[in-house]
């Protein structure tokens, strides 16, 4: 963190191949961030591409890094892959379990909206994810790694988070870091937006546990100043879609060296908007939804089943696999047999 700033920048870099961007990272001491895709093997099969496990001599490259996070590709992976490839034993002993990392993130199920197209989608998701997040502690005890593990919560609207939050509470130790998922694409105002998710977030969570934004975008940093009473870190690749944008307009060749540029002169500009006088955020009290039309009879009775069907998945007395449509059916007129 640059001296004097109440914001710390984590660069994420594409991978830890050795070259010009992660030499760059070294030299300017940069804490970083890389997702596990980064370090997946895959092998071709009939299907399409297999998971085929982990690249582990790649971690000998973060040797001289300043700090080194490990992201678990939640929206790669769910928009790429359809789901998790690899399994929660996998990830946490394999990878989580193999490097010191400053911090590991759980695995997770992102909702936005090119993921999560509907309503009950999102809160489907969320269960999953607060099943993930348990089962992610569990694995990380066992394994003697519970210490740098970040919990992460997921939401469409900042009362989701609470939703998140409520269900892996009982997990939380305090000074603990907890990621917010689901940001990188957020707008920063209205509602839903990233500092009413913050503002939220910050009324329900303990004043001892650090928050840490993946993928927030530069104009939104001093705007997050308002929460400096609590630790805050952020992570972004934003400087490669530059470099990118760069290399198209001016018809440069994008090479590595010209990327690590980019990167060096982004995270100068990143400080400098922190350091600049806070833009005001005026804190509100969240207003009410609007209120919905009553549900029908059976459509009450499968948002009842929803529900339940939810807290089982949560619980881990069942797997979010097993679900299906028929099920749901099934089950809500089983409610209404009852009712």
């Amino acid at each position: 963190m640059a001296a004097g700033t109440p914001i710390e920048i984590i660069v994420g870099l594409p991978g830890l191949s050795e070259g010009p961007l992660l030499a760059r990272a070294r030299a300017l001491q940069l804490p970083v961030l890389i997702s596990a895709n980064s370090l997946s093997r895959w092998r071709q099969c009939d299907g399409g591409r297999e998971w085929a496990g982990w690249r582990l001599r790649q971690l000998a490259n973060a040797h001289g890094l300043a700090s080194i996070m490990l992201d678990s590709a939640g929206f790669v992976l769910a928009s790429r892959y359809r789901g998790l490839p690899w399994t929660v034993e996998d990830y946490v002993e394999g990878l989580a379990a193999a490097y010191p990392w400053r911090l590991w993130a759980s695995l997770d199920h992102c909702v936005e909206p090119e993921i999560a197209r509907d309503r009950e989608e999102v809160l489907d998701r969320i269960a999953r994810t607060v099943r993930l997040n348990i089962e992610c502690h569990a694995r990380a005890l066992d394994a003697g790694i519970v210490s740098n593990f970040m919990p992460v919560l997921q939401g469409r609207r900042p009362g989701d988070y609470v939703r998140c939050l409520d269900g892996i509470a009982h997990i939380l130790r305090p000074g603990q870091t907890v990621a917010i998922g689901s940001t990188c694409r957020r707008a920063v105002h209205g509602e839903d937006g990233l500092l009413a998710v913050f503002e939220t977030l910050d009324r329900h969570l303990d004043s001892t546990h650090p928050l840490h934004g993946f993928g927030i975008k530069g104009p939104a940093l001093s705007h997050l100043r308002a929460f400096e009473h609590r630790k805050i870190t952020v992570d972004s690749s934003a400087f490669s879609y530059a470099a990118r944008m760069s290399a198209l307009f001016d018809g440069h060749a994008k090479t590595n060296h010209f990327v690590a540029d980019h990167m060096e002169r982004w995270t100068e500009r990143q400080y400098a908007r922190l350091a600049r006088p806070r833009n005001g955020f005026q804190s509100s009290l969240p207003l009410p939804l609007p209120a919905e039309p009553l549900p029908t009879g059976w459509e009450a009775a499968v948002a009842a089943a929803r529900e339940e069907i939810r807290a089982l998945v949560m619980d881990g007395e069942i797997s979010h696999d097993q679900i299906t449509d028929a099920w749901i059916a099934e089950w809500a007129a089983d409610l209404l047999g009852t009712a």
